[in-house]
C-alpha cells in the first residue's frame, strides 16, 4: 500500500521509498521521510495530500505520495 491509498487522520509507518530517482529519494530523506518513520495524512487535496512527519507538515503531490510505501 502506498500513501495515495492512506486514510486521512491515521498514522502509518513508512516501510520503503519505492523510486529509482536518487534526487527524489534524497529529497524525501531530507524531509525525514525514510523507512521506520511514522507519517500521518492530515488531509487530501486535489493534486496530493498534506502529511505530518516529525511534527512538521508538508504538502506533497501524488507522484511523491505514490513513492512512499506504508
Amino acid at each position: 500500500m502506498n500513501l495515495t491509498e492512506a486514510n486521512a487522520g491515521e498514522e502509518y509507518i513508512i516501510k520503503d521509498i519505492v523510486t529509482d530517482d536518487e534526487e527524489l529519494n534524497a529529497f524525501l530523506f531530507s524531509l525525514g521521510c525514510y523507512s521506520g518513520e511514522p507519517i500521518t495524512v492530515i488531509s487530501r487535496k486535489k493534486g496530493g495530500c498534506v502529511v505530518s512527519i516529525k511534527d512538521a507538515r508538508y504538502n506533497i503531490d501524488n507522484e511523491l505520495a505514490a513513492a512512499i510505501s506504508i
